[in-house]
């Protein structure tokens, strides 16, 4: 189909309105985010604090121990104290991105990756960190997470200290906020635009690519998670940009170093970001070297050793070992068992979280009642953001009738799909059984947007030639909107259909 340049013209207009509509409703939840929970406490106490401090000093002023000059003084002082000490608001609404906000702050502000020095019982505190003895012989806490992101995070924050003079101990809400949209919002947009090139790329009909831009912009459980600091978007962005390279390579003959080497770089760094993003890493690098040999010695094997060596030259010099923390929970050795530890903050001895989960982290107990809950119930892919089942749709029509690239990209984005959703599964421990913890989604497929947005197309396109059809498409799109849309301020909560299931009487965790 011959398209004229004032229909493409039009298009992407229609795409700049999207994504801006998403851009500013992303942008709105960021600069609103705060853990309201806790406002009206903070004020409280803070309120009581202050009035039985002013009571004590007026008993003072009045019996002659000190003088109106001192009271005031005092007073001043210790209502400033009062408000430090019961500050509770936080711009960081979980224990999982606080875990690495701790990391950021400690390489920041003391320049090491352990934690204890900022840790603390109200504010920084977290539930995802390890425990294990450091290069001084002595135990120390540490993030659980992957220090690679956290470094990357570390180097944009110390440039904004050193420019504002401020820090994330003294202005979180400032910094914390400015971060997370350059690390979210705009990565975002490039993920946006990527998959309208794909739409336009792979489309048919105008209702078919703008559907699917609505789908990306809208209807992913992506735009919630803009708010806090994840891997997950993370990972999706950068996914995106291998398959947009991959698709230019393998579809268009596209023969650029410069694309052979960004999409080893992305999809290397979608690996670092989500482990089992290997089998995409290993399937796309597999691909590229049929491909073109050279450039793929040239650019793409080059730019993945960057971020293999970045990525185990971070974890060494955070645990002075090349594995990541969450290959340390031994059963037989306690030094190798990361996880399982006590510790003392703030004069109080603590248990670590892992060693007595609760609710949801304690893990399903059977993998058959996981995989439906992880497909079609509370946590549920296709239950949450029904617009996946035109990913299935779209999917099986390349396989089934598409030219030989296209049924090569279905059937790698379905084995990679299948991989990814066995091992979670089928592989994990009852413990790791856990939805993701109290999350809104299924998390852990997240980074799988791009792929499944592109394997919408043909579905997209097909739903849009019949009125009854669109209609169809149309309401799966209102229900991944709605999920999408229901962790109003935070994404860690659970899902909408998680919430209804305890409604109805089930007992959940």
């Amino acid at each position: 189909m011959t398209l004229t340049p004032r229909e493409s013209q039009l298009r992407w207009g229609i795409y700049a309105l999207l994504i801006a509509i998403a851009v500013g409703n992303m942008a709105g939840r960021l600069l609103a985010v705060n853990a309201v929970n806790r406002v009206d406490l903070e004020k409280h106490l803070t309120s009581r604090d202050q009035k039985q401090a002013e009571e004590s000093l007026k008993k003072k002023l009045l019996s002659g121990e000190i003088s109106e000059e001192e009271f005031q003084k005092l007073l001043a002082d210790k209502k400033q104290r009062i408000a430090r000490t019961r500050q509770m608001q936080r711009p960081f609404l979980s224990a999982n991105d606080r875990s690495r906000w701790l990391a950021v702050r400690a390489l920041v502000e003391q320049g090491t990756f352990q934690i204890d020095g900022v840790l603390d019982r109200t504010r920084w505190d977290t539930i995802d960190m390890v425990q294990h003895r450091g290069r001084d012989g002595k135990l120390h806490l540490y993030s659980s997470k992957p220090p690679l992101l956290v470094t990357l995070l570390a180097g944009e924050t110390w440039l904004l200290s050193k420019v504002t003079g401020m820090t994330l101990e003294t202005h979180p809400y400032f910094l914390g906020r400015m971060i997370l949209v350059t690390v979210n919002i705009f990565p975002l947009i490039l993920m946006f635009v990527l998959v309208a090139k794909l739409a336009e790329r792979f489309g048919t009909t105008d209702w078919g690519r703008m559907f699917v831009v609505a789908s990306a912009t809208m209807g992913t459980l992506l735009v919630p998670f803009s708010v806090v600091l994840n891997n997950h978007l993370v990972a999706a962005v950068s996914a995106a940009v291998a398959l947009y390279c991959f698709v230019r390579i393998w579809c268009d003959d596209e023969q650029r170093l410069r694309y052979y080497a960004f999409a080893g770089i992305a999809a290397a760094f979608t690996a670092a970001n989500e482990l089992p993003a290997l089998a995409f890493l290993v399937m796309i690098a597999f691909a590229l070297l049929l491909c073109n040999r050279r450039a793929w010695f040239v650019g793409f094997l080059p730019a993945v050793a960057m971020i293999v060596v970045a990525f185990f030259a971070t974890n060494y010099a955070a645990h002075a070992c090349l594995t990541p923390p969450y290959m340390h929970r031994s059963s037989v050795d306690p030094e190798e068992n990361w996880y399982e530890y006590t510790y003392t903050i703030e004069g109080k001895e603590r248990e670590s979280y892992w060693l007595n989960r609760q609710g949801i982290d304690r893990g399903e107990p059977t993998k058959a009642i996981y995989a439906l809950h992880v497909l079609v119930g509370h946590h549920g892919v296709f239950s949450l953001t029904p617009i996946w089942l035109l990913s299935v749709v779209g999917l099986s029509m390349w396989m089934l009738k598409g030219n030989v690239q296209q049924r090569q990209l279905a059937l790698g984005i379905a084995m990679l799909s299948m991989v990814c959703l066995v091992f979670y599964i089928g592989f994990r421990p009852q413990a790791d059984r856990n939805y993701g913890g109290m999350t809104s989604g299924f998390r852990w497929m997240f980074w799988f947007a791009p792929l499944w947005l592109t394997a919408m197309i043909p579905a997209a396109d097909w739903f849009g030639q019949s009125r009854n059809r669109q209609a169809i498409a149309l309401a799966l799109l209102v229900f991944s909107t709605f999920s999408a849309s229901y962790p109003t301020w935070n994404p860690w909560t659970h899902p909408w259909l998680y919430h209804w299931l305890e409604y109805c009487g089930w007992q959940g965790f």
